[in-house]
């Protein structure tokens, strides 16, 4: 069964470009437009063909019009402008109305100081599938040479995240003596750097606009000494109610209570359950909090650490990581495991029932010339915890694929990535110059990518189906403002998953490996679960060379990864049965060998952990 499997999914990839969607072959260069009932026209960036599209008219008549650019009548609301300003957003015209599964939730306890249905109607045969743009006859986006690029032939560099309470609430360092002996013991082991949270909800918890960055200088200052390099992650959402959570950090006061008296701030299902990890991206550009928009309180944050950070940015932090969504991730809450409301393989359920995101919806509809596909989501995509043969939406010919499927799930998808691209927009100007470089984060939804709709993915708004690539346009989208691809599951093969849910890492991995290369843009790594056994380092040293064809295998000519980022560091890391297989992994990765290390080799390594161990018995009693 798995074998037939991966060779099901696998063949998806011959397929992937046959598919419906508005955006994955083009992307948006300048528009102008007369009025929003004409299509606009469209330069665009290099030698794309304007393409068409059937849409019902207003009055009702059917007429072929030109493919509309960021705003038109099947996109009323634009994508963030192609610049680099970080200002731009105040301008009025942008405004927009297993048992691996119980480790991660233990990962961090040595750290942590205690335990812690049918559419809503048939729809008339519009053809939504008239898209034939134009390849490019040259690649759009060159690949970014990153401070930890090494080659083809080089290896790839390792950080290790830390505990997502390193910073209390009170903004002080948790257990700084374990600190200090668990970031040398890392640096002995050959490890490249860490990667850190940076809590809004921490660092501007008092006030809108009162930045407290003193626990994150000292925690910087303490990975300069021993000369680790930082990843800094920008932390909008709440932590506690994803895998591996193991505190509760909320968002800031004042946002909490601005959440309080208008709910619809953030992400709401069908049922009307509110989801407060994250804001709801249906208000992104309006000004909800204490007259700024979410997005300028982003940006606020973030030009406010580089002021702060200026003399350490480029030399110590190398690498900022823009959250966009739940658990720092672009996505929508639509698997949150808070109060069990979902448990895996579920398929989840749509985030789009808030005022903003079903008024976005609304005109949407309208504009498209179908005011009856606005009035929410698919009424028959099922529950969190089914399965996608159990609804009339997602099952092998569901609804998922008709004219209406196709118009909900490429509105759906499309906020995700301008939400995506109005922040990294903001951080890419932010940050230019600076010498850090910027990456975003993409979730590894693996379960149900063996059938036909990829059910899980779409609820957390990637429309990725067997006949359309969807993370291809977020590559692009990346492209665009020089971000590095940050993907995770790199641990996982397809053999150790259950077999039902038709689950299958390895070819997710690889179809983000493809579109990466297509877009030219860097990859990044990550363990989605805390593992410590062979298997899954081996796994992760053969899947960091990036070689997923057969020409790749042949010619050894693609390059790895540009960094993996370890989860994470946790007592159980520091275990001595554990530390004796994190070392030679690393070793392996920052020098690029795929062979197990020599005798030779190991007994050197055995020298050196016995050199150690007084240094890791610290690391490990001062964590307690």
């Amino acid at each position: 069964m798995a074998s037939s499997l991966a060779g099901r999914a696998g063949s998806l990839h011959h397929q992937i470009h046959r598919g419906s969607g508005f955006s994955e072959r083009w992307m948006y260069g300048e528009a102008s437009t007369s009025s929003r009932s004409e299509a606009a026209r469209v330069v665009f960036v290099r030698k794309f063909k304007p393409a068409t599209i059937i849409c019902q008219s207003f009055s009702g008549l059917l007429k072929e019009q030109e493919f509309p650019g960021p705003r038109s009548a099947c996109n009323p609301f634009p994508a963030a402008p192609l610049s680099c300003s970080d200002e731009w957003w105040r301008k009025p015209s942008h405004c927009l109305p297993t048992n691996l599964k119980a480790d991660s939730r233990i990962a961090c306890v040595g750290f942590s100081g205690n335990s812690a249905a049918g559419d809503f109607f048939t729809p008339p045969q519009v053809d939504f599938q008239k898209l034939t743009p134009s390849r490019p006859s040259e690649r759009e986006y060159g690949s970014q040479e990153t401070p930890s690029s090494r080659g083809k032939e080089g290896g790839v560099p390792v950080y290790v995240m830390l505990p997502l309470d390193t910073v209390s609430m009170n903004n002080q360092l948790n257990r700084p003596k374990a600190l200090n002996a668990s970031l040398l013991a890392l640096k002995s082991a050959g490890v490249e750097g860490i990667m850190m949270d940076i809590w809004w909800g921490i660092v501007e918890k008092d006030a809108p606009g009162l930045y407290n960055w003193s626990a994150y200088k000292e925690l910087i200052l303490m990975a300069k000494k021993y000369g680790l390099k930082v990843q800094a992650v920008m932390s909008f959402h709440q932590c506690g109610g994803n895998v591996g959570d193991s505190c509760c950090i909320p968002l800031p006061q004042w946002v909490v209570e601005e959440v309080n008296k208008n709910p619809d701030l953030v992400y709401t299902d069908k049922a009307g359950r509110r989801n407060y990890e994250y804001l709801s991206l249906g208000c992104d550009s309006l000004p909800v909090l204490h007259g700024r928009t979410p997005v300028q309180a982003y940006a606020d944050f973030m030009r406010n650490f580089r002021n702060n950070f200026k003399e350490l940015l480029g030399e110590v932090v190398v690498e900022v990581q823009v959250g966009m969504g739940p658990a720092g991730e672009m996505r929508y809450p639509g698997y949150p495991e808070r109060d069990g409301i979902w448990r895996f393989p579920g398929i989840g359920e749509f985030q789009c029932y808030d005022k903003y995101m079903l008024a976005n919806l609304k005109a949407f509809a309208e504009s498209a010339g179908k005011p009856e596909w606005g009035q929410g989501g698919p009424h028959n995509a099922g529950s969190y915890n089914q399965w996608p043969d159990d609804t009339r939406f997602f099952h092998r010919e569901g609804s998922w694929s008709s004219q209406y499927g196709q118009f909900f799930l490429e509105w759906y998808s499309s906020q995700l990535i301008n939400h995506g691209e109005r922040i990294l927009s903001a951080a890419a100007g932010i940050f230019k110059g600076t010498g850090a470089h910027l990456s975003g984060k993409v979730a590894g939804i693996h379960w149900h990518y063996g059938t036909r709709s990829h059910a899980a993915e779409l609820t957390a708004g990637y429309y990725n189906t067997r006949y359309r690539d969807g993370y291809l346009p977020i590559a692009h989208m990346f492209g665009r403002h020089g971000v590095t691809f940050n993907f995770t599951c790199f641990e996982m093969r397809d053999c150790e998953q259950p077999e039902h849910p038709r689950c299958s890492p390895e070819n997710l991995l690889k179809q983000v490996v493809l579109a990466s290369k297509k877009a030219g843009v860097s990859l990044a790594g990550e363990n989605a679960l805390p593992r410590f056994d062979d298997p899954a380092f081996e796994q992760i040293v053969t899947k960091s060379r990036l070689q997923v064809t057969k020409e790749d295998h042949s010619q050894g000519s693609s390059e790895p990864m540009c960094t993996f980022t370890y989860l994470r560091m946790s007592q159980s890391l520091f275990h001595p049965d554990n530390w004796r297989k994190f070392v030679p992994f690393v070793r392996r990765m920052a020098e690029g060998r795929k062979s197990q290390l020599s005798d030779d080799d190991k007994r050197a390594m055995e020298s050196c952990f016995h050199a150690i161990r007084p240094l890791i018995q610290e690391a490990l009693a001062a964590s307690v």
